[in-house]
């Protein structure tokens, strides 16, 4: 809470100057590392990449924004807590209904939208996952950057905790039971975060191959 006090102030004053970004993903990292975080980095982001992680926790964001500077695609039920929802606008969030078919067309609108200088990262499972195995990676999404695969990097990236399934929220718990079973965990939370290669080639030929293609490279990297 304090360095929340100290830190909002700051990118106050930085949003006046017209910097927007500059402040929120050093407050992610942050927070990471109050929460335990301690990550060792494999490979590097691409300018510009549509990131494709896999998905174990809220920690994940922390993780992911501290390291690349990424923006998310977030599921738009958080747009109902409103502190939070304000935190998720700081750092350029784009909100998609994933359980809505008739909302795709205006969602890959979005996501095409917010590509730009910063990653942008996509969590194809759709939902967090027990930290032991992947759930199927969805496609949907991806029809944003069919038609500009070869202009914007489709990168993977593994999210590899030492203790996956000790630290993964999913199923039936609360995020706020999470949150305190996290924040009072003894000890470090290791995380290696693995900046796969670019995908490349057939891998690139529609929306479907390239998650086909990343799903793969993400088990691969995290034995699974």
């Amino acid at each position: 809470m304090l360095g929340f006090g100290i830190i909002v102030p700051v990118h106050l004053v930085v949003l006046l100057l017209g910097r927007r970004d500059a402040v929120p993903p050093l407050f992610l990292a942050y927070m990471g590392r109050v929460a335990g975080l301690r990550i060792r980095v494999e490979g590097q982001p691409r300018t510009g990449a549509l990131l494709l992680a896999n998905h174990v926790s809220w920690l994940d964001i922390l993780a992911l924004a501290g390291t690349s500077r990424a923006i998310f695609v977030a599921h738009s039920g958080l747009m109902v807590h409103g502190g939070l929802k304000w935190l998720c606008d700081q750092n350029c969030t784009v909100f998609v209904t994933r359980d809505r078919r008739a909302t795709v067309a205006g969602q890959v609108a979005q996501v095409r939208a917010a590509l730009g200088s910063r990653p942008l990262t996509i969590f194809p499972e759709g939902t967090t996952n027990d930290g032991t195995a992947l759930l199927p990676f969805r496609s949907s999404l991806l029809s944003a950057v069919e038609p500009l695969a070869d202009a914007v990097p489709i990168q993977p990236v593994a999210l590899d905790y030492a203790d996956a399934a000790e630290i993964a929220w999913f199923g039936e718990e609360p995020g706020l039971a999470n949150l305190r079973r996290i924040m009072a965990r003894r000890g470090r939370i290791d995380l290696t975060i693995r900046f796969l290669e670019p995908l490349s080639g057939a891998a690139l030929a529609d929306r479907k191959a390239m998650t086909a293609a990343a799903q793969a490279a993400v088990a691969e990297a995290l034995r699974v």
